[in-house]
């Protein structure tokens, strides 16, 4: 069971202004959500339904998951200080 990870144009623009190094692994850690949308180290954020944050270095990936259409939406990605 795979999901399908949208990645909306403004969200693919926070992708490509981070440094190469953390893009890469954040593409990593996104490819990787397809198999497992809710892996370790997740943590599932207070206030909002189906809206989770992953870790990359001091970078965060905030996406939801739509369990019904096997659809991870993409939210923000950003550095922690400004991803909330």
């Amino acid at each position: 069971m795979s999901y399908q990870v949208i990645v909306p144009k403004p969200v693919q623009k926070q992708l490509d202004s981070l440094p190469k190094n953390l893009r890469d692994r954040a593409i990593i850690a996104l490819r990787s959500l397809a198999q497992d949308p809710r892996p370790s180290g997740v943590k599932k954020l207070k206030g909002y339904e189906d809206t989770y944050r992953v870790r990359v270095g001091d970078y965060r990936i905030i996406y939801k998951i739509q369990d019904s259409e096997l659809v991870i939406l993409l939210l923000s990605v950003g550095h922690r200080k400004d991803a909330y």
